[in-house]
């Protein structure tokens, strides 16, 4: 069961005074735009003449009219205009919109925006209180800083691939975008930073920047002791048991003993508790194989409702692994809205819950231009 959105005549929401230019393609750029659009901000996508950001085309497409459900996704709740930044008239207006902005989010290559007259310093020089959100590879500076940057190379060089997979396996890389959907996050983060700093300046955000800071203490780990994580599947060194477990019915669990009280109770769950072998954190990552072991055990001739049911029951952090079509059809993502139905698409409700001033879903990705004639005569006003 979904929630159903779509246009309300709810109350502004919380950014409802802060204006967006949104010149940037794909995922990462676009998703720092949608989340401010989400809370009120009046975004104003920029693309191509005729076929538009190349997000519109990538991968699945709804099978009832072929439009991309990628692109309704990340550019739902902004307004549309095509111009082409090759052309002086289009240029201008790009230039008008830009000088009564609060917020630019761009992802050209480092270089791009001062070749088309946009440089920082020119656009500060007429709009002093302007962000400009730069969001690239590897950042505006450095040796790599020239380099394209995709999702999948910060993925390889951030460290993340390196721990990801079977031991003696090969690397592994997500199986979603996860780097652009990451890099989204900590640009509006970053973003409203600067709005709220009241200062125009230029935020510098990289993809593989942005998930080097998942790395947790690994940095740390290795400067001091020279010491790098291993491949361990699903496993964590730190806790064990911590992976996915199969049930007797073909169905998975997944679980994590992330602390010395949840630990105990799984200990006590499988019968071994007070054995010494497993009695601290140290001492079950000496004997991670004995312990991973008894936990496979004792779930293969199980139930996965039955295995949920006794971990459940004796306070065990434990749950199921969950297909898409679980998920549309849990009590739990209902309650939550955290699936809505936006003009008849399903999609991720809003990121955060705001008690006194919330967002809000009015509509998905527009089609090419759709706010084009509104945009190019009246500008910002709406």
């Amino acid at each position: 069961m979904t929630h159903t959105a779509g246009p309300q005549p709810a109350r502004p929401g919380p950014l409802a005074d802060l204006r967006v230019v949104d010149l940037s393609t794909v995922i990462a750029g676009p998703n720092c735009a949608r989340y401010l659009a989400d809370f009120g901000a009046d975004v104003i996508k920029v693309e191509r003449p005729g076929g538009g950001d190349s997000l519109r085309n990538m991968a699945w497409r709804d099978p009832r009219d072929g439009e991309g459900m990628w692109w309704r996704l990340v550019n739902r709740n902004k307004r549309v205009v095509a111009l082409d930044l090759k052309h002086p008239d289009d240029l201008e207006v790009l230039r008008g919109l830009l000088a009564e902005a609060h917020v630019l989010v761009e992802n050209f290559r480092p270089g791009t925006l001062e070749r088309l007259g946009l440089g920082p310093d020119l656009l500060l020089a007429r709009n002093p209180q302007l962000v400009i959100t730069r969001v690239t590879g590897f950042g505006q500076t450095g040796p790599y800083a020239g380099r394209p940057g995709f999702a999948t190379i910060a993925e390889s060089m951030s460290g993340l691939a390196a721990i990801s997979g079977e031991p003696g396996g090969q690397p592994l890389l997500p199986p979603i975008a996860l780097t652009d959907e990451i890099t989204g996050v900590v640009s509006a983060f970053a973003t409203m930073v600067a709005v709220h700093s009241g200062v125009g300046q230029v935020v510098d955000v990289s993809l593989i920047e942005s998930l080097f800071q998942l790395m947790s203490p690994l940095v740390t780990l290795y400067g001091l002791t020279g010491e790098q994580q291993q491949r361990l599947g699903a496993g964590l060194p730190y806790t064990v048991p911590r992976g996915t477990y199969q049930c007797s019915d073909g169905k998975w669990v997944g679980l994590s003993a992330s602390s010395d009280s949840v630990a105990a109770r799984v200990l006590r769950v499988l019968g071994v508790e007070g054995d010494p072998r497993f009695a601290t954190f140290t001492d079950r990552m000496a004997n991670r194989d004995a312990l991973e072991a008894t936990m496979r055990d004792w779930c293969r001739p199980r139930s996965q409702a039955e295995v949920l049911q006794v971990f459940t029951e004796a306070e065990a952090a434990i749950g199921p692994v969950m297909e898409m079509a679980d998920i549309a059809a849990d009590p739990h993502y209902a309650f939550r809205e955290a699936i809505v139905q936006l003009d008849g698409t399903p999609m991720q409700g809003l990121i955060a819950k705001l008690s006194e001033t919330p967002g809000a879903l009015r509509w998905h990705g527009r089609g090419i231009d759709a706010d084009g004639d509104e945009i190019r005569e009246r500008g910002w006003q709406q």
